[in-house]
């Protein structure tokens, strides 16, 4: 005679769905939450918020180090400035980038993390 577990017997699928329901951001919000990440989807940006996230830079500054074009990494700014991920700061003629505020260096901090989180578990596992 088959054992059946005594947890999925005890389990009230209702009552968890409800509960995270009731936890859940309203759609406003994780409509702007999907809208972030989606920024976040493109190599080049994360290439200039990491050098963002050492120091300050202007988009020739920029644009020697992603080897793109002055436009090129302008639309990228552009981009990155209209979803509060990067701020200027206006030096005579010249404007510098920077990361907006901490909450994107920690966005991408634990997002390294995680991947090299999950690249060690994938190493041992195959050890």
């Amino acid at each position: 005679m088959e054992k059946k577990s005594l947890q999925s017997e005890e389990h009230d699928h209702k009552k968890t769905a409800d509960f995270a329901r009731s936890h859940l951001p309203g759609e406003d919000d994780l409509f702007e939450l999907a809208e972030l990440f989606k920024v976040f989807s493109d190599s080049t940006r994360i290439r200039i918020m990491c050098a963002l996230s050492q120091t300050e830079m202007c988009v020739y500054d920029i644009a020697e180090l992603t080897g793109a074009s002055q436009s090129a990494v302008s639309h990228q700014l552009r981009l990155l400035r209209t979803s509060h991920l990067v701020r200027t700061r206006r030096d005579g003629k010249n404007i510098f980038y920077a990361l907006d505020d901490e909450h994107v260096n920690s966005i991408i901090s634990t997002g390294l993390e995680h991947i090299h989180h999950t690249k060690g578990e994938t190493n041992n596992e195959q050890a």
